[in-house]
């Protein structure tokens, strides 16, 4: 029935999602300071990718005030969660926040990738530009995380999987809700 008919990208489901991720990502980041302390091991790259998640943040923001986009109802959940999440990992170890990183960080490129996907018709350049520029930062995150002994972490196929499963959970929680 629907052969033949072009999916459009829903561009206000994208950015209240991928606004979310954002918020999500500063809020792990500042959970994982907490507990490293900013003298920590990996302290510096984490700061560092802290600032670049803080300037994707701004500028989500900046596009949901410009095109009149809800954020997610889920949002104070994600601030708690997403603290709990880099303090936690954090306490087990710098391995482990590394962990963190790069799982979170591989789930939300694979998620960027399926965003561009849709996007490829050039119906929303503004976005689709965004998506491309934040997308190659997670991967440098996620390549530095592991670069940093992501895979040395107790547990790391165990602690990756669960990260992943609930990064995953969280993005289809958030286009929705």
């Amino acid at each position: 029935m629907n052969a033949g008919k072009v999916k459009r990208p829903d561009s206000a489901r994208m950015i209240r999602v991928d606004q979310a991720g954002e918020y999500g990502a500063t809020r792990i980041y500042a959970g994982q300071l907490a507990v490293l302390g900013s003298n920590g091991p990996h302290a510096g790259e984490i700061a560092g990718m802290a600032r670049q998640e803080d300037d994707h943040l701004a500028r989500f923001d900046a596009l949901m005030a410009q095109r009149g986009v809800r954020p997610t109802l889920l949002q104070p959940f994600w601030n708690v969660a997403g603290y709990a999440l880099g303090a936690a990992t954090a306490l087990i170890g710098p391995e482990a926040a590394m962990a963190c990183t790069a799982a979170v960080e591989e789930e939300i490129d694979r998620h960027y990738t399926q965003q561009l996907d849709e996007l490829e018709d050039g119906r929303d350049p503004e976005l689709g530009a965004m998506v491309d520029e934040f997308r190659a930062d997670e991967r440098e995150h996620r390549d530095a995380a592991l670069a940093a002994g992501a895979e040395r972490a107790p547990a790391y196929p165990l602690l990756s999987g669960a990260i992943r499963l609930g990064c995953r959970i969280a993005i289809r929680l958030s286009e929705r809700i």
